[in-house]
């Protein structure tokens, strides 16, 4: 159960508290903006962002809902915080995938059970290892992403896990999607040569305000002075 094609980049329109793009009507523009710019698929963020989205495209919408501690298992952590994402207009639903506890104690194999046959729709598993990508298949899951390898053990690389993407794509029989650090078309590459079906990639092209920061980071930075010509 897949909802895009092979080699499609998906754009993920989010933005947090804090973030003056933070409202559904701007998510919506980042939207028609990345459709226009060749996208094929919309990753995106609570009910709200999701209906503003799929009323100005209609292109999939892989939907997800965080909710919670953002310590711990708070993407999409359980089936009612699916429903109004899929109400509101998703085609697939993204949730952890990591072998965390989830915060209502159900197992995520019925979970995911109760996403395809109660709400009709695949699931993508954002996982973080390539032991919670196998059990995440095992669980169920159609498409496991690479979204949160990095985030939960505080070792957070500098560039996207394409590693993480070959290990899966030997050992799934799924689709398995690169996201998570991809800011150049070199990344995009990499993960795609990695075996990656999808590349998801969001700060780099819808976070302004994260791109201005490391710019300017840059031109701060004692390193940069030295290695000018």
């Amino acid at each position: 159960m897949t909802i895009f094609e092979p080699g499609t980049l998906v754009v993920s329109c989010q933005a947090g508290p804090g973030n003056p793009f933070f409202s559904p009507e701007a998510m919506a523009l980042m939207a028609r903006a990345a459709q226009a710019g060749g996208a094929g698929g919309i990753r995106a963020n609570g009910a709200a962002d999701v209906a503003a989205i799929r009323a100005v495209t209609d292109l999939p919408i892989i939907g997800l809902n965080k909710v919670g501690d953002p310590d711990g298992v708070f993407i999409t952590p359980t089936f009612s915080s699916a429903v109004e994402i899929v109400e509101a207009g998703a085609d697939l639903i993204a949730l952890d995938g990591t072998l965390r506890p989830r915060p209502d104690g159900e197992p995520l194999a019925r979970q995911i059970q109760r996403i395809h046959d109660e709400l009709g729709v695949p699931v993508l598993a954002d996982v973080d290892s390539l032991g919670a990508g196998l059990a995440a298949r095992a669980a169920g899951a159609d498409l496991i992403a690479t979204t949160l390898s990095g985030y939960t053990d505080g070792s957070t690389p500098p560039g996207p896990d394409s590693g993480l993407v070959k290990l899966l794509v030997a050992e799934l029989d799924c689709p398995v999607v690169a996201e998570g650090r991809i800011r150049t078309p070199e990344d995009v590459r990499a993960v795609m040569d990695a075996g990656a079906y999808a590349v998801v990639v969001g700060t780099a092209i819808t976070n302004p305000m994260d791109l201005t920061a490391r710019l300017v980071e840059a031109i701060s930075s004692p390193e940069v002075w030295r290695s000018s010509p």
